[in-house]
C-alpha cells in the first residue's frame, strides 16, 4: 500500500505552536502532552476483528488516530504506531462456520477490505500492523510470568488472571463490581464460568475445542484470550510503557482495564499508558452503529456516491469525544465545502499572498486543544482567502485532504 507522505514541521505555522493538551480517560481531565521519552511517541490503537465489513463508526475512530499521528509528526515527534488485528476470536470462528469458509481466509479477506477502505480515505498505515496469531510466543511469555507471580492460575487448560490480586483493577473504568459483571456478560466474557476463582477473573489462555484452531502451550492446546494480545504487541513492538493507547470508548471495560492489570503486573512499570484516548460512537437511526444491530453505513457504499475528502470532512467535523448521529445531508454539504476550497486554491495559485496570522494561530491552537478538528475545519473554511497558498496547502495536508488520484492537495 502506498503511503501519503507527511509534511515536515511547517515553518509557516511553527511560530504558533502552543503546548498540546489531550483528554486522558484515566484522569478524566485534559492534560499537557509530555511524552515519556523526549521527542519519541509510542502509540497503540486497538484494531478490528475481521469477520465483517468496515462501517462509518470504524472510520471515525481510525481517522481520529490518523490525525493524532499526523499532528504529532508535524510537531516534530517521531511516532511509532502499532495497531493490532484480532485474527483469532470467537466471532471469527462462528462466522467462518456460518459461511463455510476457513477462519484464516475469512480474516484475510475482511482485513484487506478494511485496509482498502482506510487507504481510500487517505488514512496512514501504522508503523507496525500485527496479527494476534503472530504474537503467540510473547503471549505465552507474559502468561508464564503472571503464573509465577501468583497473579494467574490454570484450570483444565484455561488460564485466568486473578483480578482480586490487583488492588487498582477498575481504576480506568471506575466501574462498580456490579457494573463490571453486567459489562462482562455484554461483551463476551462469562462471569458464571465454574472454572473461575472469582467472577471477574479474565481469560489469558483458552482451551480450544476439538474443531477449533489451536497452538501448543504448557497448559495444553489452546488460543489466546482477547486482552492479552494487545499487551503482548505493546511489549514486543513498543515498550514496557507507552505514551498513548486508544480505541473506541466501549473498549474501556473490560478490554483496556484488563490490559492495564496484566501489563503493569508483568513488567512492574507504572503507568502502563500515560494518556488513554477514546472515541465516542457514531449513531444512526437513533442507536449506536454496530454489527449486532445491523444499522451500518458502509464506507465502501459511501465512496460510490461521495468523495473520500467529503467523508473525511464529515468525520473530522465531529469531535472525537462527542457521540453524533449520521445524516447524509452532511456529506452533500461537505462536497460543496471541498469544492469551494478547490476554487480558492485555483484562484490563489499565482499569488504569493500574506498570512492572516490570527487565523493560522487559531488553527494550531484548535488542534493543540485536544485535537479540536471541528474548530480547525471552521477556521480553514472561513479564513481560506486570507491565508497564503503554501500555508493553506500545508494546513489541508496536515488534516489529510488530498486528490486520491494525483496525491495533490485537493
Amino acid at each position: 500500500m502506498d503511503l501519503i507522505s507527511l509534511p515536515t514541521p511547517i515553518q509557516q505555522l511553527s511560530f504558533f505552536h502552543s503546548l498540546m493538551k489531550l483528554y486522558n480517560s484515566l484522569s478524566q481531565t485534559k492534560e499537557l502532552f509530555i511524552p515519556l521519552r523526549d521527542k519519541q511517541v509510542d502509540m497503540y490503537v486497538c484494531g478490528i476483528t475481521p469477520y465483517d465489513t468496515t462501517h462509518l463508526g470504524h472510520a471515525f475512530t481510525f481517522l481520529f488516530f490518523d490525525i493524532v499521528q499526523r499532528y504529532l509528526t508535524f510537531k516534530g515527534y517521531t511516532v511509532t504506531y502499532t495497531q493490532n488485528v484480532t485474527d483469532i476470536d470467537d466471532d471469527i470462528l462462528k462466522r467462518a462456520k456460518e459461511v463455510n469458509q476457513h477462519w484464516e481466509e475469512l480474516g484475510e479477506f475482511w482485513t484487506k477490505k478494511f485496509l482498502d477502505d482506510l487507504h481510500a480515505l487517505n488514512i496512514l498505515m501504522p508503523t507496525f500492523y500485527v496479527k494476534a496469531t503472530d504474537s503467540i510466543p510473547t503471549i505465552l511469555e507474559i502468561i508464564e510470568q503472571l503464573i509465577q507471580k501468583n497473579l494467574a492460575y490454570e484450570k483444565e487448560g484455561n488460564v485466568y488472571f486473578r483480578t482480586q490480586k490487583d488492588s487498582q483493577y477498575g481504576k480506568l473504568s471506575r466501574c462498580t463490581r456490579e457494573q463490571m459483571m453486567l459489562l462482562s456478560k455484554d461483551r463476551g466474557a462469562n462471569p458464571d464460568d465454574p472454572l473461575k476463582e472469582y467472577p471477574l477473573d479474565f481469560l489469558l489462555w483458552q482451551k480450544s475445542k476439538a474443531d477449533e484452531p489451536s497452538w501448543e502451550s504448557p497448559y495444553g492446546k489452546g488460543r489466546p484470550g482477547w486482552h492479552i494480545e494487545c499487551s503482548a504487541m505493546i511489549y514486543k513492538y513498543l515498550d514496557k510503557n507507552i505514551d498513548i493507547h486508544g480505541g473506541g470508548i466501549d473498549l474501556i471495560y473490560p478490554h483496556h482495564e484488563s490490559e492495564i492489570a496484566q501489563s503493569e503486573n508483568f513488567t512492574g512499570k507504572k503507568p502502563f499508558v500515560k494518556y488513554w484516548l477514546h472515541t465516542e460512537p457514531v449513531m444512526y437511526q437513533g442507536e449506536k452503529m454496530s454489527k449486532s444491530l445491523g444499522n451500518l453505513i458502509m464506507i465502501s457504499d459511501l465512496l460510490k456516491k461521495y468523495s473520500a475528502n467529503a467523508i473525511r470532512w464529515v468525520l473530522l467535523s465531529h469531535h472525537y469525544r462527542s457521540p453524533w448521529e449520521f445524516h447524509e445531508i452532511e456529506l452533500k454539504e461537505a462536497e460543496q465545502k471541498i469544492e469551494n476550497l478547490k476554487k480558492i486554491l485555483q484562484q490563489k495559485k499565482k499569488e504569493e499572498g500574506r498570512n492572516d496570522k490570527k487565523s493560522v494561530e487559531q488553527f494550531t491552537y484548535a488542534l493543540d486543544d485536544d485535537l479540536n478538528t471541528p474548530q480547525a475545519l471552521t477556521i480553514l473554511e472561513t479564513s481560506a482567502t486570507k491565508i497564503a497558498t503554501q500555508t493553506l496547502t500545508h494546513m489541508l495536508s496536515l488534516l489529510g485532504f488530498v486528490n486520491c488520484d494525483t496525491q495533490d492537495i485537493l
